[in-house]
């Protein structure tokens, strides 16, 4: 381990290559067919599961393929397709901005381009990092709250902030990895390393993490993981906002 406390490069390389070994094809698990599609799921995931984002947006889709039907229809008239979403009603209003936005300012095209992205209602840094590593290819590491939790446990950051984390991650990801790290770090948090229980017994890296709690096979039953998740796991139902607390969650 380096003087920092994080994992050497050397060990960082063998904790992606063990990932990737594990999941040799990682993919997100929001349903799209372009850019655009990826993009609107992206923005409707925030504080939502994968699953009931992949059930509202086939119908979505289907009426507003593109930015200019998606404009056309209006935050009312895509809020009926959105309802089961949380946060529905702001997510209506930034969807329909945001191609708005693409129609006036980019040709109704999805910009390769992070801060052009992060320039759009409702998309943050961390959605437009998912959308340039996902639709184009680009070697960027998005940090949700699984990826954030994983890197710190393991060793791969110690940041107090997503912004420190993704910092941490570009410095020690090779480059041959960075497409799939965001994918392989979601998964295993998801799947393996998870927040109330991890199971260390079935980790790829765990002689390799520096987490001090390590479960082991006599540890108590860890709950069961959904075939699908979301990019924000939890474990005990929303309690309602505030107008306030939900301003917040504007850009991600």
């Amino acid at each position: 381990m380096s003087r920092s406390g994080l994992l050497t490069k050397k060990q960082a390389a063998e904790v992606f290559a063990r990932l990737a070994k594990d999941r040799p094809d990682p993919r997100t698990e929001l349903d799209y067919s372009d850019p655009f599609t990826l993009l609107v799921s992206v923005v409707l995931s925030a504080q939502a599961t994968d699953v009931s984002v992949n059930k509202a947006t086939p119908a979505l889709f289907k009426a507003a393929p593109t930015p200019q039907k998606m404009a056309d229809l209006g935050a009312e008239g895509i809020a009926p397709f959105i309802k089961t979403i949380g946060l529905w009603r702001m997510k209506a209003k930034n969807v329909a901005a945001l191609s708005r936005t693409l129609i006036e300012e980019h040709n109704g095209e999805v910009p390769r381009d992070r801060d052009a992205l992060q320039a759009l209602p409702g998309v943050g840094r961390k959605t437009a990092n998912v959308v340039l590593a996902e639709a184009f290819g680009e070697g960027t590491i998005a940090v949700d709250t699984h990826v954030f939790r994983v890197s710190n446990r393991i060793g791969l950051s110690k940041g107090k902030t997503p912004d420190q984390v993704e910092a941490h991650l570009m410095r020690l990801c090779p480059p041959e990895y960075l497409r799939g790290a965001h994918h392989w770090l979601i998964l295993h948090g998801r799947y393996v390393c998870q927040a109330r229980l991890p199971d260390c017994p079935a980790c790829a890296v765990r002689d390799l993490c520096r987490f001090r709690g390590k479960t082991t096979p006599e540890s108590p039953a860890r709950p069961a993981a959904s075939a699908r998740g979301s990019l924000s796991v939890r474990t005990k139902p929303r309690a309602k906002k505030s107008a306030a607390a939900g301003a917040k969650t504007r850009k991600k």
